[in-house]
């Protein structure tokens, strides 16, 4: 029979958690301040004192061992020590019965293994600000403390023996699992054999494969037999947006229809912006019905959630409606039980994510599918990246609390001191000023401790500053060549304007290489992933990554590729290029009717096109991207593009339309590019481009170049979605003739220019 190890500390925080849900933000010690407090407990006590207890207990199948803080031989007691920052008014529920039940398994332990018949059991907080105590005992004899003790280890032994079971089975279908289709899609076998090797021999993949062949399927399906067959805790399934998620779901679907027994946990976890029921009230149980009592009723909701195992967001909603819980937090605790989990990048690579966190924590073996894999670049830079504003600190002094003014006036000299020479709206700078980063310190400590004794009651404004600042603080702790430092004045001509100072990360390597060692297997996947270097070098993938490039399953003949050798997009030649861009569209749109989509580097070179289009062609129909287009004006746009719809549609290259769109058929059957899509040239991308020019060598290509082609590759595979369908790309500038950028394209384009083929 299965023996399960435990430690104390986890097991009753699966078990004793009761009452609220409670989010309020409350500071908490560091590990330092928690060691400190520890320590001035223990010079309190008499000499005798006993530290650091180490205890062990078992029941049935269950071995548990701790820690106990102290123990007072004098007196007979236990002492569990609990350090915190807040006024004791203001800790949770929850915690509180945590702590409890922490102290009274150590209780039952010690009486055991001492032959105590009584113990009185101690809870020491100690608020480290002042260094008072506060004491909560009582006295229990050894029979309540062992009953205590045996009920929380069966509650606990009885969902750890479900999930054996439950793992057992899921382990022996998977070994079993059929593919949802009769056969493979041309390149999907191949796409899924490297898949399944990679996962199977622990390697780092990068797997790039045609737009259209089934990729989700092909490598979820491989992933999840690896699962069964290599002992896999998790399979982390990442999209960069919301239809990638989408479609990872469906693929779960096919499989789960194929394989109908299989017992299998898929999880999709949204934002708690979508998640909320109640978006105006806090998470308390003061203020939200689904907060109150949540940790009460959260052990039936879990039950019912893992016995119904498909868990869409819609499901644990109802879920979540039926246990009157709020369904964020059902989702985010089903995350520790689920099989396969669905999300946004974030959630596993950024600096909080969660399932990096219970990976490290639980010390899964875990494979990890990333979606869309080349927006994990800019996804991840953006992850690493913080800024704050002069005007956010002003607000914030103005919001806070008289006793801080001080503390605020400081930064703002010091700020005002390192940046007033400034006339320029942007300019780079080697570092962060030493006296204002010790400046910002000095007022987030202050914040802290003004929060730890008034925790609540505060200005939006106020608080927003004290996240922002402790963001930017971490990331200025690390910063390193992997990061720039700038700072933009917004009005250079009056020197009390507002700026912003930033810490931009540019190489997210040094980041991310420690999230690709913690897992088991990673396989990356995209249309895009050339050059491999050029991934491995800005992710920090391992050294011994591999690479496959999957055979498309289509033919030259369905994708008429042509290059305009007559046409410049470069930004001093757009005037000269607007008319031969709209004779191209709307000669191309009269000899064969239908929709298209034409992609511009900017908002600005859009509507240039279109106002000359729109006056020349008016008969012909077209759609526009606005800037702030929200999730149901995308919709809204796509929806527009049927089987029997002809018409333009003018976009911006590398927004929402240039990938992750599938408009197969006569939905879409042509595109035009006007741009290489490379960024526009800067002061961040100049600095960029020499940065990896020293690191890599490749300063033009890492800056420039290969993000740009990589949105054209993207928005080009719009048109082949599957196997009949046919169509045209044209690439209305002549530096797509460059051989640099011929090679980027995919190897079974044909393409022909204005002389011929070539």
């Amino acid at each position: 029979m299965k023996r399960y190890r435990i430690s104390v500390g986890a097991l009753v925080a699966f078990t004793a958690k009761a009452g609220d849900l409670d989010r309020r933000f409350t500071p908490g010690p560091t590990a330092a301040e928690g060691i400190a407090g520890h320590q001035l407990i223990k010079q309190r006590r008499p000499a005798n004192y006993e530290t650091e207890i180490r205890l062990a207990g078992e029941h049935d199948v269950l071995a548990l061992n701790g820690r106990a803080d102290g123990f007072n031989p004098d007196t007979q007691t236990l002492e569990e020590i609990k350090t915190h920052r807040a006024g004791l008014s203001h800790l949770p529920a929850n915690q509180r019965a945590v702590h409890w039940a922490q102290a009274k398994m150590y209780g039952s332990m010690l009486c055991k293994e001492r032959e105590f018949t009584s113990l009185t059991i101690a809870l020491v907080y100690l608020n480290i600000l002042t260094g008072d105590e506060t004491i909560e005992q009582e006295t229990y004899v050894a029979e309540e403390l062992a009953s205590f003790f045996q009920q929380q280890c069966q509650i606990f032994l009885a969902w750890a023996q479900q999930e054996t079971t439950h793992r057992e089975a899921r382990d022996a279908a998977l070994m079993q699992l059929r593919f949802p289709y009769p056969q493979f899609r041309t390149g999907q076998r191949a796409l899924a054999v490297n898949v399944f090797r990679a996962a199977r021999d622990e390697q780092t993949l990068l797997a790039q494969a045609t737009t259209g062949i089934g990729k989700t399927l092909a490598t979820l399906y491989p992933q999840l037999r690896a699962m069964g067959e290599c002992a896999r805790d998790r399979v982390i399934f990442l999209t960069a947006k919301t239809p990638g998620r989408q479609l990872a779901l469906e693929a779960m679907r096919s499989i789960h229809d194929a394989n109908p027994a299989l017992p299998l946990r898929v999880l999709e976890y949204v934002s708690r912006e979508k998640a909320c029921v109640y978006p105006d009230r806090a998470c308390h149980g003061d203020s939200c019905p689904l907060a109150q009592g949540f940790y009460d009723r959260l052990p039936a909701a879990r039950e019912d959630a893992a016995t119904r195992r498909w868990l869409t967001h819609e499901e644990v909603k109802d879920i979540a409606r039926r246990h009157s819980i709020c369904p964020y937090y059902l989702a985010q605790e089903m995350a520790r039980w689920s099989d396969v989990f669905v999300g946004d990048y974030n959630y596993y690579f950024d600096l909080s994510a969660l399932m990096y966190a219970f990976t490290t924590q639980f010390e899964w073996q875990v494979t990890v599918l990333v979606d869309e894999a080349h927006n994990l670049i800019d996804r991840a830079r953006a992850m690493y990246s913080s800024s704050l504003s002069s005007s956010a600190l002003v607000a914030a002094r103005a919001a806070g609390p008289a006793r801080l003014r001080a503390g605020f006036d400081r930064a703002w000299e010091a700020w005002h001191k390192a940046f007033r020479e400034q006339t320029d709206a942007y300019r780079l700078y080697e570092t962060i000023p030493a006296d204002l980063v010790k400046a910002l310190q000095r007022l987030a400590s202050q914040i802290n401790d003004h929060l730890s004794e008034k925790p609540e009651g505060h200005d939006a404004a106020f608080l927003e500053f004290y996240f922002e600042v402790s963001a930017f603080l971490k990331l200025a702790d690390v910063l390193g060549d992997h990061s720039i430092v700038d700072v933009e004045v917004h009005d250079p001509f009056d020197p009390e304007t507002a700026s912003t100072l930033s810490i931009r990360n540019i190489l997210p390597a040094p980041f991310l290489e420690k999230r690709f060692q913690t897992a088991a297997s990673t396989t990356l996947f995209s249309a895009t992933l050339q050059p491999a270097h050029y991934f491995q070098d800005m992710l920090g993938l391992p050294a011994n990554t591999g690479f496959v490039d999957v055979p498309s399953p289509f033919q030259a003949e369905q994708l008429q590729v042509l290059i305009d050798t007559r046409l410049s997009t470069r930004y001093a030649d757009r005037g000269d290029s607007l008319e031969r861009v709209v004779e191209r569209i709307a000669t191309q749109f009269s000899a064969c009717p239908g929709n298209y989509m034409a992609f511009f580097s900017s908002y600005a070179y859009l509507q240039e096109v279109h106002t000359r289009f729109n006056a020349r062609y008016p008969d012909i129909p077209t759609r526009v991207q606005s800037g702030g287009m929200g999730e149901q004006g995308r919709e809204d746009f796509l929806a527009a593009f049927s089987d029997r719809s002809q018409q333009v549609g003018f976009c911006v290259l590398g927004g929402a339309f240039g990938e992750g769109v599938d408009l197969p058929g006569a939905r879409l059957i042509g595109v035009f590019i006007t741009t290489l899509g490379m960024p526009a040239i800067s002061p961040v991308n100049e600095e960029i481009r020499r940065r990896m020019e020293q690191r890599f060598g490749k300063g033009f290509e890492y800056a420039y170049f290969i993000p740009g082609m990589q949105k054209v590759i993207q928005a080009a595979g719009r048109v082949i979605r599957t196997e009949t369908d046919t169509g045209v790309v044209m690439l209305l500038d002549k530096r797509y003739t460059r051989l640099q950028a011929r090679a980027m394209m995919p190897g079974w384009w044909r393409v022909n220019t204005e002389t011929g083929s070539t």
